[in-house]
């Protein structure tokens, strides 16, 4: 018998969940994790807590389920959405803490985004108002306050994910820098009609667009997990941002 593991990582705590291939929940586990207010309307978390739950909630699933990594047939991840995470490629190491999607520190550039006439040009691409919920603002808030972000992007060595593609790089040990469509298109720079980082919007926001990661379908084979990480080589074929990856059962 093989088994398929869900990561679920949200917003206030991690999920791992075994099902078997008829479906069927074998085992789960869950995990909360700290919420952080540096002042009022800013809200983030600790991207160690989050990678720290998510490995705890996988193991505590596996051993729930009396089953061994090997048996598992594949891996899923879905997150919460437009919380994003900028990490030094080399090293692996946050530069800051991830921003989460409630924060609402950027609500004055946006603000100027509307003021100076880009909200038509950014719904046209993207579908999305200009709004702090999405991720391009803080990241380049991040940009603007996090002065090594500046230095690392010129070395190249600057990551820029949300959490699916903050987890997809730790768990495969550095190997899978990638998103999949249903959460690069929260962030207000992907173009849903191209189905690309948008060249526009990157500029807009001061993003170099070759510091992306790679945009693939949601049902897609990622890559593996690495065996330093979970002892195991573990296939990852879907990511989904939460809510599309919730409708998803019901299609």
């Amino acid at each position: 018998m093989k088994y398929i593991l869900v990561l679920d990582q949200g917003t206030t705590s991690t999920r791992a969940i075994i099902y078997d291939q008829k479906a069927k929940v074998i085992a789960s586990a869950q995990e909360e994790f700290k919420q952080i207010y540096p002042k009022p309307g800013y809200v983030e978390h600790d991207p160690i807590d989050i990678l720290s739950s998510a490995r705890s909630v996988i193991s505590t699933a596996i051993t729930r389920a009396k089953i061994k990594y090997s048996e598992l047939l594949t891996m899923g991840i879905t997150n919460q959405r437009e919380t994003v995470i900028l990490w030094n490629k080399e090293t692996g190491e946050p530069i800051y803490n991830a921003i989460v999607w409630q924060c609402r520190r950027s609500i004055d550039y946006c603000n100027n985004l509307i003021n100076n006439g880009y909200e038509e040009m950014i719904k046209a691409k993207t579908g999305l108002k200009i709004d702090p919920y999405f991720s391009a603002t803080k990241i380049k808030w991040i940009f603007e306050n996090v002065s090594v972000a500046r230095k690392l992007a010129k070395e190249g060595n600057l990551a820029i994910g949300t959490i699916d593609t903050y987890l997809l790089w730790k768990l495969s040990g550095g190997k899978i820098y990638k998103t999949d469509y249903t959460n690069a298109s929260r962030t207000m720079i992907f173009n849903i009609y191209d189905l690309k980082w948008d060249t526009d919007l990157c500029n807009l926001f001061g993003i170099d667009i070759s510091l992306l990661p790679e945009v693939c379908p949601s049902s897609h084979f990622f890559g593996y997990t690495s065996e330093d990480v979970l002892g195991c080589k573990i296939p990852i074929n879907g990511v989904a941002g939460d809510q599309q990856s919730y409708l998803a059962n019901y299609a």
